[in-house]
């Protein structure tokens, strides 16, 4: 627990952040709820107000096609790469290939914190990333082959982490939002988990939190690929946070390429390697 002591801060205090940050925000006695660059710029902004602070509107992570729904959904269209970032991308054949948003639904029902359906599909996403002799070009340079540390899975419960962690190789990092903060990868793999909004055990707050949806596509410099069940996007609202929240799931199914399971199932099952053609089998 962090505790300010407001009467011994300086004049001048100085906050290096982003405003959607996932970062958990500090514990006060008063029972905030906000972090503290939250309570400075108020509820109307999504960005620094040019009056209270800087705002930097240049990525040099994110692919442009990234980083326009980055910019559009949690920057209020303010934010732009820069550089040869187009160039980013995974030479792959195939709907994994080139850069941007993809999304591959996944039916399930009655998922909480877990859902092996999910599992089995990143399984085969990984597989066939990390079989195809699939390269990344970075923005400089040139290409290069992809490897498991180039591929970042994220999911938002622990235990979805830990069925995800048996099935993927050692080398590709797999861990909560929180965990990734700061850190990016060519690649990145958002497992969603619950059924529907009804299922998620803490709430739609949490499993639509416009902070981890930020967080976790944002990692990626090329890739993003969404895995979740396509009840999520038909969730009763009770509040207008509760539509912006479910509005920004939507744009990013909106502007996302749909990957069908099927045609992870045609790629994989052309895998050299006959082991890594059973993890869509159940399907």
């Amino acid at each position: 627990m962090t505790l300010l002591r407001l009467s011994l801060l300086p004049a001048v205090l100085v906050l290096s952040a982003t405003p959607l940050d996932a970062q958990r925000p500090p514990t006060f006695y008063l029972g905030a709820d906000v972090s503290a660059l939250e309570y400075l710029i108020g509820d109307s902004a999504r960005t620094m107000p040019a009056e209270l602070g800087i705002f930097l509107p240049q990525t040099r992570r994110l692919h442009p096609s990234v980083c326009d729904f980055t910019s559009r959904v949690f920057y209020e269209g303010r934010l732009g790469a820069v550089g040869d970032l187009s160039r980013q991308s995974v030479a792959l054949a195939g709907p994994l290939g080139g850069a941007g948003l993809r999304v591959v639904p996944v039916e399930h029902r009655g998922n909480t914190q877990r859902c092996d359906e999910e599992v089995a599909a990143i399984a085969a996403i990984v597989a066939i990333l990390l079989g195809s002799g699939a390269q990344f070009q970075p923005a400089a340079g040139a290409a290069r082959p992809l490897t498991p540390a180039d591929v970042l899975v994220v999911a938002p419960y622990n235990a979805q982490v830990a069925a995800l962690r048996r099935s993927l190789p050692a080398e590709v990092r797999v861990g909560t939002v929180d965990r990734f903060q700061g850190q990016e990868a060519p690649v990145v793999i958002y497992s969603m988990t619950s059924s529907s909004a009804a299922d998620a055990p803490r709430g739609l707050e949490f499993l639509y939190s416009m902070n981890r949806l930020n967080v976790a596509t944002s990692r990626a410099r090329a890739l993003v690929v969404l895995v979740a069940s396509p009840e999520l996007a038909t969730a009763r609202c009770k509040s207008p946070r509760q539509m912006q929240l479910v509005n920004a799931l939507c744009t990013y199914l909106e502007r996302a390429e749909t990957i069908a399971l099927p045609a992870l199932h045609e790629q994989l099952s052309a895998l050299p390697a006959a082991s890594d053609r059973s993890a869509l089998s159940a399907r």
